[in-house]
């Protein structure tokens, strides 16, 4: 089977469904900026993780496949598809929860970076921010879900929190941001 169909040489694709609709649609952003997402958070994966990180990002990654999926399948469509539910943003609650015991509370805003995995997580959370950004603009145009915008908004929290728990189990300190002020 040939990677390539040509069908999307004219600027269309094809929602789960068979509906046609533009490249440039909102839908389409979204899923496609979640697709993304999907990549950086393999990407933070494929660094030496702790135990814990290694099995909620994979967690993560195949939430994000069913996250992309719900947001190409109109709720209305007759496609049957597993879509993101509430148990999916009950366990982002319970992981924050989880690894936020072992991390102290902050009082200043923190500088992104750090270890390589809590780097890339640091980078996969403006991501997620910005998948989250689309898929709300999808929402004004399109029928999607509620918990797909729920879900997103947790999980940029859940991305936070891990870069923080990987940056601590690789032993890097974190660095608060600390504004410069001209004095004149």
């Amino acid at each position: 089977m040939k990677i390539y169909t040509k069908r999307g040489d004219s600027g269309d694709t094809s929602l789960f469904g068979g509906d046609r609709v533009s490249k440039s649609s909102e839908r389409i952003k979204a899923y496609g900026t979640v697709d993304e997402l999907n990549s950086v958070v393999g990407l933070a994966a494929s660094y030496e993780l702790s135990e814990r990180g290694t099995i909620l990002l994979r967690r993560i990654q195949e939430l994000l496949f069913t996250l992309g999926a719900d947001l190409a399948t109109p709720p209305s469509s007759d496609t049957r598809i597993d879509r993101i539910a509430q148990e999916d943003i009950d366990f982002l609650e319970e992981a924050i929860d989880e690894l936020e015991e072992n991390l102290e509370t902050l009082k200043n805003f923190i500088l992104p970076g750090g270890s390589q995995p809590g780097a890339t997580l640091h980078l996969a959370r403006t991501v997620c921010r910005r998948a989250e950004r689309a898929t709300v603009a999808c929402h004004e145009t399109d029928e999607i879900s509620d918990e797909c915008i729920k879900f997103l908004n947790r999980l940029s929290d859940f991305l936070f929190v891990i870069a923080r728990h990987e940056n601590k189990e690789a032993g890097i300190r974190e660095e608060t941001w600390k504004p410069e002020r001209n004095e004149q």
